[in-house]
């Protein structure tokens, strides 16, 4: 039998449920960031105002640690680098989806406006309803995106979506609902006004078990949902009529990946306030490390998974020489830098110039 080159190392797999064929670059560097981000996130359980020894942490894990260092690690720390696991696969896998949709890599949920979106609807929740529960803050968070993400859609829409355009009108949205964001928080009491702002710096410092589980509930119906559609994803980044060659019905693949992109960032902002550029950077990083023409979802999870977890260490390691820094502000630092490098890239590749 003739063997097909692909052009790369792969792995045929075939088993009594599915086959299909990975590349060994792709794997390799996907399970390296993974193994990565949870060393990282096992270092930074021994971190914080009560440090522990690694032994001790390791002997609290397994079960035979004291008391009080059992309440420290599994019912304060541990919540909260499981979310900064969780909650960076989805930023990844979000900012994968828009990336692929508008076939540019400025098309990330925090650019295009989807995450301002879900923050206003927060907003106004807390400070219009006086509502702080997790659920009502949940929903409003994923109706309050999905609303922005029609808005921006329709407003882009001329004979189809161009991903110039759509980002350019997101950007648009983006600093309409800013201008809300800060009407109400000047006209709010001052308490809800620091509070707010507070939880719109991002921080998964309050993150506890209670908001967590069902966090995870919803981020495994999110993360099952991107799988099925990957392949409705890959066939889109080939061109509309590709995809429908191939079987793909666009209009509905479109509007459901939407759907599951928005999701991504709106269950972030709920349960930790919005937390920037994490799915700007994350896809085109993994890109670039796994050597793929397009972006891959699972690439992109483990990427994002390593930023956050870094960022929440940097953090933590921030609060022990001087104080508290909210993850949010520092990955917005940190990406501010690349988002300046990539649009001077995007400028000099548009009309052509290298200087």
């Amino acid at each position: 039998m003739t063997r097909i080159d692909f052009g790369y190392p792969s792995l045929s797999v075939r088993t009594r449920w599915i086959s299909g064929r990975l590349a060994v670059r792709l794997a390799t560097v996907t399970a390296t960031l993974f193994i990565l981000a949870m060393v990282l996130a096992i270092f930074a359980i021994t971190l914080g105002d009560y440090p522990l020894r690694f032994d001790e942490m390791v002997r609290t894990l397994i079960g035979s640690g004291e008391e009080f260092h059992r309440t420290i690690v599994i019912e304060w720390r541990l919540p909260v680098l499981l979310a900064a696991l969780v909650f960076g696969a989805l930023l990844g896998v979000g900012g994968a989806i828009f990336q692929s949709l508008t076939r540019n890599p400025l098309g990330s949920p925090d650019v295009i406006g989807f995450d301002a979106g879900s923050y206003t609807a927060v907003v106004a929740l807390m400070l219009v309803a006086g509502n702080t529960s997790y659920w009502p803050i949940a929903g409003a968070a994923i109706c309050g995106g999905l609303l922005t993400a029609f808005a921006v859609y329709v407003l882009a829409y001329r004979r189809g979506i161009q991903g110039f355009r759509l980002i350019i009108v997101g950007i648009g949205v983006t600093a309409m609902l800013g201008s809300v964001n800060s009407y109400l928080i000047t006209r709010a009491d001052l308490r809800d006004a620091v509070a707010v702002g507070f939880w719109g710096a991002g921080s998964l410092g309050r993150v506890s078990w209670s908001s967590m589980i069902p966090s995870l509930i919803v981020a495994a119906v999110i993360f099952i949902a991107a799988s099925l559609l990957a392949g409705d994803l890959r066939r889109l980044e080939m061109g509309d009529d590709a995809a429908v060659t191939l079987g793909t019905r666009i209009g509905r693949a479109r509007l459901l990946l939407i759907v599951v992109g928005v999701s991504t960032t709106a269950m972030v902002t709920a349960a930790a306030g919005p937390i920037g550029f994490i799915a700007l950077v994350a896809p085109q990083i993994a890109r670039r490390l796994t050597g793929t023409a397009g972006v891959s979802l699972l690439a992109s999870a483990a990427m994002g998974c390593l930023l956050l977890t870094a960022a929440q260490l940097l953090s933590l390691l921030f609060a022990q020489l001087m104080r508290p820094v909210p993850v949010g502000l520092i990955t917005i630092s940190l990406g501010g830098v690349y988002l300046i490098w990539l649009l001077i890239r995007e400028t000099r590749t548009q009309y052509g110039t290298t200087s």
